[in-house]
């Protein structure tokens, strides 16, 4: 039997890659399609965590544009992310994957307190974990909370799924010719501020070494591509000077 190049990952999926072509709620289609992509990489053997954002519902940036509270704006995103997560807890179980959804929020009705000893025991359990809430602090995106996350369970490595095929040097979809890089330094993402996650994200993969690869979730089994390890996507980790990789 082929060993998996990683024992357990995280996937960060954005709100905007469950909703389709819509930019708003969530498309069940999409949503039962990524759940039996995660189910493949399961039966690998690969342990899967999953955060989930919650820009399909609400988007604080604009609700903070119209005068909401900063605070409360980030609140009500952090239970978006939630409203997300039970969305594919239940697409997961209705394909026969063993879920557990935990929140930084205590909403003990719907989920599990965040403890990161449990996290990882459901994980060596062969369950998928979904993390909901983001870091359940203002002023931290969903993406610090990924990158967080990933640290705390240890993590191999963290697979961001988007709706375009990697990190590119202008908008692909706005600018013709536009570069798309196969490989970065952690400190060309920061320095050249590429979309890839926001700087805090990125410094904490940094300074765990933990790698993350950009990639399209919307071709057919693009998640086992990457951890077969085909070239698809851009990867950011540590390149020394020489080019080498750390």
């Amino acid at each position: 039997m082929k060993k998996n190049r990683f024992k357990r990952i995280l996937l960060k999926l954005t709100g905007e890659a469950i909703s389709g072509e819509a930019s708003f709620g969530i498309n069940h289609a999409i949503m039962r399609n990524i759940a039996l992509e995660i189910k493949n990489i399961h039966e690998m053997g690969i342990e899967v965590a999953v955060v989930i954002g919650g820009g399909n519902i609400f988007r604080g940036r604009i609700a903070e544009a119209a005068g909401v509270d900063r605070v409360t704006a980030d609140y009500m995103g952090m239970l978006a992310t939630v409203i997300n997560g039970m969305g594919l807890q239940d697409a997961l179980e209705n394909e026969g994957v063993h879920t557990r959804m935990l929140t930084a929020i205590d909403m003990r009705q719907i989920a599990e307190p965040f403890v990161r000893r449990r996290a990882i025991r459901h994980l060596q359990k062969k369950r998928v974990v979904i993390f909901g809430g983001g870091t359940g602090n203002p002023y931290f995106s969903t993406d610090t909370a990924a990158s967080l996350r990933a640290v705390e369970i240890n993590a191999d490595i963290i697979l961001k799924a988007t709706k375009v095929d990697g990190v590119y040097d202008a908008d692909p979809k706005k600018v013709k010719g536009a570069k798309r890089y196969d490989e970065l330094d952690y400190m060309d993402v920061l320095s050249k501020n590429l979309k890839v996650m926001d700087s805090t994200a990125i410094t904490l993969c940094k300074e765990n070494g933990i790698s993350i690869i950009v990639f399209n979730l919307m071709k057919k089994g693009s998640i086992r591509k990457v951890l077969e390890g085909k070239k698809i996507g851009t990867i950011v980790r540590n390149i020394d000077k020489k080019g080498k990789r750390k």
